[in-house]
């Protein structure tokens, strides 16, 4: 295990997740990142560091009075604050600045002060996909797990036990969107989007955010909360569109960055206590749970069906409900790491006993982008 050089030392989400009619996205922004500072102990005059997606970093920075010497807008899509995660601790080393901000806040149900999508008429995606029909997460995360059926023999009740697990972890926490009980049928029977996504199997849309207070391992323990430390975190980019995977069943992009987390941290599979993966669709955790190595090609619906990552399980997985049963705004890497650092300080509401090591696994795009963080209670 490798000895970490940067700690989570403040977190939180948005007072209110759900619906929020109230407050713009750049509220959304500002209200975390007040409410992590406050867990931090810290104010905005202590940061000198800011990154954050969907909103310029200089509108965070000006609402909150902060004047930083370190900046990142990096933005590519749901895993773009696990990025920000490993960026700021390498500036952090390097000495760019000492105490950093990330934020998210979207307001993904509301629509309040949510800029327009931004799509250039060059667009590979507009240019080599849209023609054919296929348009928006639904239908074209459908291409690759139809694939992955025809490969592996994943079938549709599989596909829907895997919201029925999440639903049992959602069970758990007050703070979830969905908390009744379901059932795979009850799950096959929702309505049809794309197939072989059902409703059910489809992530929430929500308004919230959520913020990240990082500063240097050494100065972690002076810090109002217990730190969580980042041990080791990688990013990967594979291809601009859903039709250029060079595998289907398999996304080039989790591997490597899942690979390269798990070695710089200096951990294995067996170390990994608690798995944080970005659900925004029912097979997310499918790819997830195999290019991460945590089983073979292949297996990964049999394990979520033998109850193996549901409460109780040896391998708990999305802790809070994921982004199909707890909420998502849009980009749900924010809230896998929200959990991970809950994890990891004993404060989840479905608390994994004894869970030391949390890996942090999210999702840019459609495949196209991941980032993975492994995260751990130890210093």
């Amino acid at each position: 295990m490798r000895k970490p050089r940067a700690a989570i030392v403040g977190a939180a989400e948005t007072t209110q997740l759900g619906v929020i009619p109230g407050m713009s996205q750049l509220q959304l922004h500002c209200d975390a990142a007040l409410n992590a500072l406050a867990d931090a102990g810290l104010t905005p005059k202590d940061i000198d560091g800011i990154a954050c997606a969907e909103e310029m970093p200089w509108l965070i920075a000006h609402q909150l009075g902060i004047t930083p010497t370190w900046v990142d807008g990096t933005d590519v899509g749901g895993c773009s604050y696990i990025m920000h995660l490993s960026h700021a601790a390498a500036a952090i080393e390097a000495g760019l600045c000492t105490t950093v901000l990330i934020t998210h806040g979207e307001s993904g149900r509301s629509q309040v002060g949510v800029g327009p999508l931004d799509m250039k008429w060059t667009d590979m995606h507009r240019q080599f996909e849209l023609p054919f029909g296929v348009w928006g997460p639904p239908s074209l995360f459908t291409i690759p797990v139809l694939r992955y059926m025809k490969t592996y023999g994943l079938t549709e009740a599989q596909l829907a036990n895997v919201a029925v697990v999440q639903r049992q972890w959602a069970a758990l926490n007050p703070r979830a969107t969905l908390r009744a009980p379901t059932t795979v049928d009850e799950i096959l029977n929702s309505r049809m989007v794309a197939y072989p996504f059902r409703k059910l199997m489809c992530c929430l849309v929500t308004d919230g955010g959520g913020a990240l207070i990082v500063t240097a391992a050494e100065r972690a323990r002076d810090r109002a909360q217990r730190p969580v430390y980042l041990l080791g975190s990688a990013e990967a980019l594979e291809m601009p569109m859903i039709s250029q995977m060079e595998n289907l069943t398999s996304s080039k992009a989790f591997r490597v960055s899942g690979h390269h987390a798990l070695a710089r941290a200096g951990v294995t599979h067996a170390d990994v206590d608690h798995l944080m993966i970005y659900d925004a669709f029912a097979h997310l955790p499918i790819y997830g749970l195999e290019d991460l190595g945590f089983v073979k090609p292949g297996e990964a619906g049999a394990f979520i069906a033998e109850g193996r990552t549901a409460p109780g399980g040896e391998l708990p997985t999305n802790t809070n409900g994921g982004g199909l049963c707890y909420m998502h705004s849009g980009r749900y890497g924010m809230y896998a790491l929200q959990e991970g650092v809950r994890q990891m300080r004993g404060t989840a509401a479905a608390q994994v006993p004894g869970a030391e090591i949390s890996v942090v696994h999210g999702v840019g795009g459609m495949f196209g982008a991941a980032a993975t963080a492994v995260l751990s209670s130890n210093g």
